[in-house]
């Protein structure tokens, strides 16, 4: 649960259009327009208002579920325009009062998801042929010109007031974390003095100042506005690869059971263990074949396995992450017959020009990296019954420990398990370092990267998994139960803080990329200064906004 003061809140990461309170979504082919149109009333918990179109955590989710829906159902979209249902107000960014009120772990998540959000905004734009552009017709501030900045082309109105700004520094005491700083000297390019400017400049930036610096594309006369922003979406879908005359699937509400032991769906189903700290993730695989041809895609829709699943197991995530927090350490099992994911696998690789298994593959992709950035610790149990095989067999990569039962159980009629690497495990499914899961794991060492690619194809079993350095110890059933008990125990005894930075440390080796520094050093800023008195203080920025008072700030820098 999150809790707020004396609030307990469950949030809920599922949403769909008919229950949208902030956005409203309008398809004209092959144009969609989002308009954020936030409610003030309308937040996830009491004690504030959405006023300018700021926002909270509900209104982000509605976002990030229309980004899916154009990507799924309407084929026929080949640009998004982000835009303002409101009169010279584009997005004042971030709710203030509901980051003053909400406890630590919430602004922490609230942060981690809006900036998931906005990747997901640029992996559409760069691979799904359905870039984005925004109308920025008023002030766009903070979290507002964040949101701006995921975009491919910004638009501003010239008409004296529009701006835009991150004045998170000098008026809150924060930074612009999700993902502000990085994308305007990483993304845009602006020059690092002028971006310390702006950064600083509580009244933002307009006009032609802004165009020069690079914060915007191009300057619209408030007169031709909408005519502009119409004219260049069309030019950018004439560049899209989109389908013609194809139909979408429907995302259908995903279901779930939710107990205080247990989080179930039809493919992944979560064990909750509050005294020892454990969920247990359990992912079945499929009971049927796979289809012959994409052309039947349309009849299973959301039914497709490897859709179904990552649906489900990305709502785990998210639900893990937000409202069980306390639960620190993710075991994540499989079960089923490693032959069919085997030929599903085959099936995603062969039709991955195909437009609707393309959105599948960077739907399990873009959920792979909510695990990689998940604060929780992830091991890995391969025991007999487990399908670990080549897309799936990418959790095993992503875990911070992996451990593999050697050989049959005495009481058991199933037979040892194996891992099997394939393609997927070498190209299509990198994380956000830019490397393959593969690549990161042996890092520095090039030859057992080759050796693994050598082994596509072959089921291995524990002792050439280990030798081939595919996973952390082998154990036979002997030392099976007690080994990974005594793992697990000690694991609950360490220090929660320390574990969350050592593991989104060593899970991000090599280069450094955007993203990497969005989640690795943004972001761990941002959760060190959320928790200091100069934000959060009694007489921090965030509890006297609004107030007339000024903050005090501690001066000394540590």
């Amino acid at each position: 649960m999150t809790r707020t003061g004396t609030q307990e809140i469950m949030i809920d990461f599922r949403s769909e259009p008919d229950s949208y309170r902030h956005w409203q979504l309008r398809i004209e082919p092959p144009i969609a327009y989002l308009t954020l149109d936030v409610q003030e009333t309308e937040g996830v918990f009491e004690g504030y208002k959405l006023k300018q179109n700021s926002y909270d955590f509900g209104v982000d989710i509605e976002l990030y579920d229309a980004t899916q829906r154009l990507r799924f159902e309407h084929p026929e979209v080949r640009v998004v325009v982000i835009n303002s249902g409101k009169e010279r107000i584009f997005c004042s960014g971030a709710n203030i009062g509901m980051l003053g009120l909400a406890s630590h772990h919430h602004k922490v998540n609230f942060c981690k998801f809006t900036n998931e959000t906005r990747l997901a905004i640029e992996d559409a734009s760069a691979r799904s042929g359905q870039p984005y552009i925004c109308a920025v017709n008023g002030a766009a501030a903070g979290g507002g010109y964040e949101i701006a900045l995921a975009t491919e082309w910004i638009l501003l109105a010239d008409d004296g007031t529009s701006a835009v700004s991150l004045p998170e520094v000098p008026l809150l005491g924060v930074l612009p974390a999700t993902g502000g700083l990085t994308r305007v000297v990483d993304k845009r390019m602006v020059r690092r003095d002028r971006a310390d400017v702006f950064c600083t400049l509580e009244e933002g930036v307009k006009g032609q100042r802004a165009l020069k610096w690079g914060l915007v594309d191009e300057l619209v006369p408030r007169s031709r506005f909408e005519e502009v922003v119409r004219q260049r979406a069309l030019e950018l879908a004439t560049r899209s690869d989109r389908p013609t005359g194809v139909a979408g699937i429907t995302l259908e509400p995903l279901q779930r059971e939710t107990t205080d032991e247990s989080v179930t769906y039809a493919w992944v189903n979560v064990d909750l263990d509050r005294d020892l700290g454990v969920a247990r993730i359990k992912i079945s695989a499929p009971t049927d074949p796979p289809p012959s041809a994409p052309a039947e895609l349309a009849d299973l829709g959301v039914h497709f396995w490897p859709l179904a699943m990552a649906r489900e197991l990305e709502d785990a995530l998210l639900h893990l992450r937000v409202n069980e927090s306390r639960l620190g350490l993710l075991l994540i099992t499989t079960q089923g017959d490693p032959a069919l994911v085997t030929d599903y696998d085959s099936f995603l690789l062969a039709h991955s020009d195909d437009w609707l298994v393309r959105e599948i593959n960077l739907y399990w992709r873009r959920t792979l990296k909510r695990l990689d950035v998940t604060s929780q610790t992830l091991f890995a149990l391969i025991e007999p019954g487990s399908c670990f095989v080549g897309f799936l067999g990418e959790l095993i990569f992503a875990v911070d420990r992996s451990y593999m039962f050697e050989g049959k159980r005495e009481d058991s009629d199933l037979p040892p398990p194996m891992v099997r690497i394939t393609k997927s495990n070498f190209g299509p499914l990198p994380m956000g370092n830019g490397l393959t899961r593969l690549q990161t794991r042996f890092l520095g060492d090039p030859a057992s990267l080759e050796n693994a690619r050598s082994l596509i194809g072959r089921g291995l079993e524990a002792p050439a998994a280990e030798k081939a350095g595919l996973v952390t110890s082998i154990l036979d059933e002997i030392d099976w139960d007690d080994e990974v008990r005594i793992d697990i125990e000690e694991r609950a005894s360490f220090s929660a803080d320390s574990l969350t930075g050592m593991e989104a440390n060593l899970r991000f080796t090599g280069p450094e990329t955007l993203e990497t520094k969005i989640f690795g050093r943004l972001s761990a800023w941002q959760n060190w200064i959320f928790q200091r008195p100069n934000a959060v203080g009694e007489e921090g920025a965030l509890r006297r906004y609004g107030t007339g008072i000024r903050p005090k700030f501690n001066q000394q820098r540590i």
